[in-house]
């Protein structure tokens, strides 16, 4: 059984960090999903549309702004 407690400050912040955790691992999910849709798109421009210098520099370049952007959000 899982110990359970009385005391209501204990499980307010238990609660409060639970709270934190899910958020921030929806973030790492979210910025996975975005990443993995970058990486297509940017395979599928270079593969198909022939231009693979404009694929990396767009792959680069977003995969940077997302970073910055989940780290400032965040």
């Amino acid at each position: 059984m899982a110990a359970t407690s009385n005391d209501a400050r204990a499980t307010a912040e238990e609660l409060c960090e639970h709270e934190e955790t899910f958020r921030s691992f929806n973030k790492l999910v979210l910025f996975a999903i975005l990443h993995v849709g970058l990486v297509l798109a940017c395979l599928a421009l270079a593969f198909l549309g022939q231009v693979p210098l404009l694929a990396l520099l767009i792959g680069l370049g977003g995969t940077i702004a997302m970073v910055v952007g989940f780290v400032i959000a965040g």
